[in-house]
């Protein structure tokens, strides 16, 4: 469509088959277009891009989901399994999605509001605070202030903690170089990586917070 040419980053939230489920807030324009489409529309896509988290069924992985960034979490906790808890964060109760999904996967799921009308009153940090003793390692996506809290709070626990970041993206192959986020290099400098390509995921402890 003219003046829509722009791909809009939006994470897998889940996969059955030859199938991909994507879950989206509607933001501006091109998203409201985008959720108006119908069934049996055609839709132009480049994926799968970038990397995913790499899970391991017999550790016991703590996955946290703040607003948009819960989606992308219920793939990676169904492939964990039993083993894992599931810690959402959303805004109030109006945004509450994907419960009832989360909870078929068999793991703990626990869920917060920033203003208390649903869950836990407070951010997804009060709760892990809780269970992060008792993880082996930590999967996290949303809003950056959160993951860096997050980072921070797995970083004095000792436990290793991967972050799907979330960026403006244009091109989602690395050539607009709009997603480029700041990585820190053993030697203790800085390199840029793009979040596109390189991400989203990155090790926590090596992203430039």
């Amino acid at each position: 469509m003219p003046g829509k040419t722009l791909r809009r980053p939006i994470s897998v939230c889940d996969v059955e088959g030859d199938e991909i489920r994507i879950v989206f807030e509607i933001r501006g324009e091109g998203t409201a277009i985008l959720a108006a489409s119908e069934v049996g529309s055609t839709i132009n896509i480049i994926a799968p891009l970038g990397n995913g988290f790499e899970i391991d069924q017999s550790k016991k992985t703590i996955f946290i989901g703040g607003g948009i960034g819960v989606p992308p979490m219920l793939y990676s906790a169904r492939t964990a399994g039993e083993n894992s808890v599931v810690i959402n964060g959303f805004r109030d109760k109006s945004a509450v999605i994907l419960t009832e999904d989360f909870q078929k996967i068999g793991c703990r799921v626990i869920e917060t509001t920033d203003n208390g009308s649903y869950g836990i009153h407070g951010f997804v940090t009060d709760p892990l605070k809780e269970v992060i003793a008792d993880a082996d390692m930590i999967c996290a996506c949303g809003p950056t202030p959160m993951l860096r809290n997050i980072a921070k709070a797995a970083k004095e626990h000792h436990i290793p903690c991967f972050v799907s970041l979330e960026q403006r993206m244009a091109c989602g192959v690395g050539a607009c170089l709009g997603c480029a986020v700041g990585i820190r290099k053993e030697d203790g400098g800085l390199r840029y990586k793009h979040v596109c390509k390189d991400g989203p995921v990155f090790n926590a402890e090596e992203v430039d917070w």
